[in-house]
């Protein structure tokens, strides 16, 4: 999986942070999501789709690896 954000489009709301908060974090100054790993360990896939899910600006984008 590879992680991408718009920074541009977040509204800081803090939901990536409490879902997956080893593959997110906020700026200090504005809250805006910082994205700690592009590539995040499998054991934190499940969070990060979660994170995704849940952000209210849909902020998060996900590439899911291919099996082929």
């Amino acid at each position: 999986m590879r992680i991408t954000v718009d920074e541009g489009s977040c509204v800081s709301g803090g939901q990536c942070v409490a879902a997956a908060p080893a593959v997110f974090d906020q700026r200090d100054e504005d809250g805006v999501v910082i994205l700690l790993h592009a590539e995040p360990p499998a054991g934190e896939l499940e969070n990060v789709r979660r994170a995704a899910q849940i952000c209210p600006a849909a902020a998060i984008r996900l590439e899911e690896a291919s099996t082929a």
